[in-house]
């Protein structure tokens, strides 16, 4: 026969003891939780190829990030991005829309002389590219990812691979850069990254598609016209006087993290940013 103890929880003793209880309780099934995924087997690599739908949905979300002390862009775009009239200062980068109210990701690096200077997002609204003054929603130097938001409508724009699902080495990728976007070769993955949990920060992967000047803060796309992560950083060997590609590297952000920024974002803005559409 069984007894059971019971307590007041409006004495201060028994509520502790409540509160306790419910706290080992959580920790055993988040604990069961991690041990579930770390022992589960990463599946074999999907090694479709990105067809001509992927390279089309890449195409239309190339994204440029330029930093310049000047407030507009707009006479470098009337002669069509004209080399010779490029903003002597600028500093630029890639970036990819991830919402369809203006929110992008970039690299963080791509923003480091930022401080007094004007941060422009160009992005193409119907083929026809527009620089847009970009707000600074979030940034972090560690993790090599920054979040901008401009006040226009960004319909094309990237979802994330499933975050419940195993993205394995040997995935076939390819860049979305401003570099490489249009014309991208099919690489891989050659990092194994896990499903995400609440305790998944930022991960680094590897991939071996070479990058060019231009493409840091670029999406690293799946076959599907999925969103893997964002570009950080290209890595040679440079034994002698000729460097060697070894790889390039990105970065994945915990996916549930930079929605709740940008929810919360949304809720503080929202008068604003609706006044401005």
């Amino acid at each position: 026969m069984k007894s059971k103890i019971r307590c007041d929880e409006r004495e201060p003793l028994c509520f502790g003891l409540v509160r306790m209880e419910k706290f080992f309780r959580l920790s055993g099934l988040l604990l069961a939780g991690c041990l579930t995924q770390a022992c589960s087997v990463s599946p074999p690599p999907d090694t479709v190829a990105p067809g001509e739908t992927t390279r089309q949905i890449v195409a239309e979300r190339v994204s440029a990030v330029v930093v310049t002390e000047q407030d507009s862009l707009s006479h470098w775009v009337s002669r069509n991005f004209s080399s010779s009239q490029t903003p002597g200062d600028a500093d630029g980068g890639s970036a990819a829309p991830i919402a369809p109210d203006g929110y992008f990701l970039t690299a963080d690096h791509v923003l480091s002389r930022m401080a007094g200077r004007n941060v422009f997002l160009i992005y193409g609204q119907g083929g026809r590219l527009a620089p847009v003054k970009a707000r600074v929603v979030w940034r972090s130097e560690e993790a090599d990812m920054a979040l901008l938001h401009v006040p226009v409508k960004t319909p094309y724009y990237y979802q994330w691979t499933p975050p419940d699902r195993w993205l394995p080495a040997g995935n076939v990728v390819i860049h979305g850069g401003i570099s490489t976007g249009f014309r991208s070769a099919d690489g891989k993955l050659s990092t194994t990254l896990g499903p995400e949990s609440i305790f998944t920060g930022t991960r680094k992967f590897k991939i071996d598609i070479p990058l060019q000047p231009g493409d840091s803060g670029g999406p690293v796309v799946d076959a599907y016209g999925r969103l893997v992560g964002i570009n950080s950083a290209v890595e040679f060997l440079v034994p002698m006087e000729t460097a060697f590609f070894i790889d390039s590297e990105g970065n994945r952000p915990n996916t549930k993290m930079i929605a709740a920024l940008i929810e919360n974002d949304r809720a503080r803005n929202g008068g604003r940013r609706a006044a401005a559409e």
